[in-house]
């Protein structure tokens, strides 16, 4: 629910110390993606009472909204900004599958069972995103691409090597890439190995974001775009009165899909997610030869340091390239030191690239829990499903179907619902912490 922000240039240093080049520091994916057409004008004051509304037009809020309406429900989805304006497209455009866990430790803490239905969830995701695209005709470059891993360092393999052991009866879609194979995946000296996970997806995730708002528009939602919610007003049961920048109205159901945004009053939410700035850089379209012989299997790419890369190629064969280069909150100068820093990454990884042109620099924020794994319930009387940690493009899209089945009075059998979830000490929306917290996972890299 943090209001887009506006397209800007500068410069961002290339290899030489003599050159500069002009990038745009805006997401690359919402600045190729059409604008949002099917906006609702009409006063908020005018609707009187809906069905369900939803604070944030994220993939969340969208996709929530999106089933609703398929079943005949009055909603009415309310965006700061514009609508995937933040989190849901300013992300690396991977939609994989896999927890980013130990999977030994989510058994250990919650056994068996709920270990598995996690995992198998975030499978499920990645369906949920392809079943969108197919039934809404949604053009957005969608291809089941499937995830590397990346052994960073050579020991790194031997646990990449274990979580292969411990899961291949639970995703059979893994392939354990041998350090002496590893050129078959990727043209860099950089890896030591891979762990390949086949069902992971990758697409143009603002032309999704747009076409997903297009849908739930056309089937009947009303998608307000710069309406800050300010205050919301308890009726009775779930029932409230919402105030915002376009009107006040009242819901039978609200459901909060803000992630990590700051603004309105949210602040039991705010509490217990740490938003965490990541960065990302975009070049130039690549030779397409070259683009082949650097990354033939065009995969989503993960390396396995704690302050690691994530990275892919787009269908025009630009190469998207991220990472919390700095554990700082993001914004045009923060953008800027953040992309020089990944421009170094960038050419470590792929000398062929010294000197490539970048297009796009851009931050965005990640909602981030303690645990690192998403929520989902209600809380006095208002619904909500956030903090997927870094894995928003499929969590987020998944858990708005979710949503809307609870919304609807539907069983759910989500293992996100209802997790126990405390306030993280120290933590009132401002993340203070954050560089503390970036010198220590550096230490860590250093020592594993």
């Amino acid at each position: 629910m943090v209001p887009a922000r506006s397209a800007t240039s500068a410069g961002c240093l290339r290899s030489s110390a003599s050159e500069r080049e002009r990038v745009k520091l805006e997401s690359y994916w919402l600045d190729s993606a059409p604008r949002f057409t099917g906006a609702a004008q009409a006063p908020l004051d005018s609707l009187g009472r809906v069905d369900a509304a939803v604070v944030g037009g994220g993939f969340t809020g969208l996709s929530a909204a999106l089933a609703l309406a398929r079943r005949g429900a009055s909603v009415a989805v309310l965006e700061a900004g514009r609508v995937a304006g933040e989190a849901s497209g300013r992300n690396g455009g991977h939609c994989s599958n896999g927890v980013a866990h130990d999977y030994e430790g989510l058994v250990r803490r919650f056994g068996e069972p709920k270990a598995r239905a996690m995992y198998r969830d975030f499978d499920a995701a990645v369906d949920s995103v392809e079943a969108i695209v197919r039934e809404e005709s949604i053009d957005c470059d969608f291809v089941r691409s499937g995830k590397i891993k990346l052994a960073a360092k050579p020991q790194h393999f031997a646990g990449l090597a274990r979580t292969y052991e411990v899961l291949r009866e639970v995703d059979g879609g893994m392939e354990l890439v041998e350090p002496a194979k590893i050129a078959t995946e990727i043209d860099s000296a950089q890896f030591h190995g891979g762990l390949v996970m086949k069902k992971s997806a990758q697409m143009h995730v603002g032309r999704f974001g747009v076409g997903l708002a297009e849908a739930a528009a056309r089937r009947g939602a009303r998608v307000y775009e710069s309406a800050t919610v300010t205050r919301l007003e308890r009726l009775s049961g779930r029932a409230h009165r919402i105030t915002c920048a376009r009107g006040t109205f009242e819901a039978a159901q609200v459901l909060i899909a803000t992630g990590a945004s700051r603004p309105g009053p949210l602040a039991w939410f705010r509490r217990r997610i740490v938003p965490v700035g990541s960065f990302i850089v975009a070049t130039e379209p690549l030779d397409a030869a070259l683009a082949q012989r650097l990354m033939p299997g065009r995969r989503n790419y993960v390396t396995t340091r704690i302050i690691g890369n994530y990275f892919r190629l787009t269908a025009d064969n630009r190469l998207i390239y991220g990472g919390r280069a700095r554990f700082a909150m993001p914004g045009p100068g923060s953008d800027e030191k953040s992309g020089r820093i990944l421009r170094e990454s960038l050419e470590r990884v792929f000398p062929a690239l010294k000197g490539v042109r970048l297009d796009y620099c851009w931050g965005g924020l990640v909602d981030m829990t303690a645990d690192r794994l998403p929520r989902a319930g209600e809380h006095d009387g208002l619904l909500y499903s956030m903090g997927y940690s870094g894995h928003g493009v499929q969590m987020s899209t998944h858990m708005g179907r979710v949503m809307a089945d609870m919304i609807d009075g539907k069983p759910v059998a989500s293992p996100w619902v209802d997790l126990d979830w405390h306030a993280i000490p120290g933590n009132f929306g401002d993340p203070w912490f954050l560089p503390f917290v970036g010198a220590y996972y550096r230490v860590q890299d250093m020592l594993h």
